[in-house]
């Protein structure tokens, strides 16, 4: 089996980043634009990542449209695991947060166990392929749950949510540059912290104008977001096929 995964390039954090905005106003637009609730919202994201995740692990090599879809997925089903913690079930964001790290953490330390490494790039078996899956679930529900809790509990709203998490990965980008630190552990950090990132945007694209957002409506933001992902993942496969 190849290499199944992205490679982490500068291509790959700004796609996350908009993979997590799409993620954020589509889950909104499920739950909220057409009314189906956190629960229903969660089964049918659900199942369309699912869905998504039996195509990509059942690949024998790296396509980048179905990975991507694949990342999206995550970001959405993350959305609704984070407001369905919080606005059905009453746990709330910092339980919630606690509860998805911890899970995160299980599924890294099996990993690990398992496959003495955690290694995200190059993929190329099942095994780590399904556990590289998982963690990235885990981590983008954390990073959901993490970003409301800045803006929703401690009310710094999106804009200054925004800047607390540029803070984190510019931080992380620092220490892959002079230090030491383990590089895995780095990149999983900076996962992490591009989904409230990019959350934070969605938020402000969509939500009214009296909570700090643009209320662009979830509709508009959701296809704006989609055209803007497009062009860099165009010119991203541009770029690779020059250096190759």
């Amino acid at each position: 089996m190849q290499n199944k995964v992205a490679e982490i390039t500068l291509y790959f954090w700004i796609l996350k980043v908009l993979a997590t905005t799409l993620g954020e106003t589509t889950g909104d637009m499920i739950a909220h634009t057409l009314h189906l609730g956190y629960a229903v919202g969660l089964l049918v994201t659900g199942i369309m990542l699912l869905s998504l995740l039996l195509f990509q692990i059942r690949s024998e090599k790296f396509y980048s449209l179905l990975f991507w879809a694949c990342i999206i997925g995550t970001t959405t089903v993350g959305t609704e695991v984070s407001d369905f913690m919080d606005r059905t079930l009453g746990i709330g964001y910092a339980y919630g947060s606690v509860v998805l790290v911890t899970g995160l953490l299980a599924v890294l330390a099996f990993w690990h166990a398992t496959e003495k490494n955690l290694k995200v790039y190059p993929i190329d078996r099942r095994r780590p392929e399904i556990m590289f899956w998982l963690a990235v679930l885990f981590s983008n529900s954390l990073g959901t749950a993490f970003g409301d809790y800045l803006s929703d509990d401690l009310g710094l709203g999106y804009m200054q949510g925004a800047l607390v998490t540029s803070f984190v990965i510019a931080v992380v980008i620092l220490l892959h540059y002079v230090s030491r630190i383990n590089q895995v552990f780095l990149f999983w950090v900076a996962f992490i912290f591009t989904r409230p990132f990019g959350a934070t945007f969605g938020d402000l694209l969509t939500k009214p104008l009296d909570h700090g957002g643009l209320d662009l409506g979830t509709i508009p933001a959701s296809l704006v977001t989609v055209c803007v992902f497009i062009a860099v993942l165009g010119v991203s496969k541009r770029a690779r096929v020059v250096a190759r």
